[in-house]
């Protein structure tokens, strides 16, 4: 006779004791309050609600800005603000700029240049996206060269946006022109427009078809966002909540705060039995 407890548990090592990054995207470039009127979009705003989601267990803010109408900026001025906002509101969250957009240009790069303390990390969206019937979203191979160029030599860390398997070899471009350093941290995101389709097998594949040396965390719009970053958790991954993503907390149900995201998310990896990062934690998996 034997008991399962006399047996050998092999294979989910990593699973058990790697802490799981959660990361919030708070505010997003699209939709505003007309949406959820809880979104924050103005600095005070970000930094509370910032405040808490780092109480929660999320140790990644990625950030995006907006004027005082609500609209998207690329301003120095109004990401200075809410850096600034966020370091008298938070302890030590990592902080993440984005540089999505629609133009192409280096002045999608400057909040994460010349705002001080520079940012731990910005983003870099690999490849073209679109959004509704007659935008688009470029982002050539030439501008992704620059950005991860800019950022090694500034000593921030790029976050990878992959919104289509098509962004994989964008990304083994900047590996082999070694313009990245490891490990390399990939978000995949699922159920855009022209995205990977928010499909679990999907994800499985991305996963394997990433570089090695990568880290990764999984992006799922709107009603995908639950059932996917549940799935990357118990697959070993990271997570990214939110409202840029989703502005609901269930069916018919408004997001009260991403607080209220993240906290479901670290419900999840307690029942899931992963730890949840700290900001430490989050910077040694990173390489920070």
């Amino acid at each position: 006779m034997y008991t399962l407890l006399s047996m050998p548990y092999n294979g989910y090592q990593d699973y058990f004791e790697k802490p799981v990054i959660l990361s919030v995207a708070l505010t997003g470039g699209a939709q505003g309050k007309e949406a959820n009127p809880n979104l924050p979009e103005q600095p005070e705003e970000i930094a509370t609600d910032l405040a808490a989601c780092e109480e929660a267990g999320a140790s990644i803010a990625h950030i995006h800005a907006r004027d005082e109408d609500g609209n998207p900026t690329t301003s120095v001025s109004k990401f200075q603000e809410i850096r600034d906002a966020i370091d008298n509101h938070c302890d030590d969250i990592l902080v993440n700029f984005t540089t999505g957009g629609f133009e192409l240009g280096p002045h999608r790069l400057r909040p994460a240049l010349e705002v001080e303390p520079q940012p731990d990390m910005a983003t870099i969206d690999l490849g073209p996206l679109n959004f509704g019937y007659d935008t688009s979203a470029l982002n050539t191979r030439e501008q992704n060269e620059t950005y991860a160029r800019e950022m090694l030599e500034n000593g921030v860390k790029p976050e990878l946006e992959i919104f289509n398997t098509g962004h994989l070899p964008e990304m083994q471009y900047l590996v082999e022109e070694n313009l990245l350093e490891e490990p390399y941290w990939c978000t995949l995101v699922f159920g855009m427009q022209n995205g990977i389709p928010a499909r679990p097998r999907n994800l499985v594949n991305a996963v394997d078809n990433l570089p090695d040396a990568s880290e990764w965390q999984c992006l799922a719009v709107g009603r995908h966002q639950l059932p996917l970053t549940t799935m990357a958790m118990s697959m070993g991954g990271h997570v990214r909540v939110g409202m840029e993503d989703n502005v609901f907390y269930d069916k018919g149900e408004l997001a009260e705060s991403n607080a209220q995201l993240v906290q479901r998310a670290v419900r999840i990896a307690d029942e899931l039995n992963r730890p949840v990062a700290t900001p430490d934690d989050a910077r040694r998996i990173l390489g920070l």
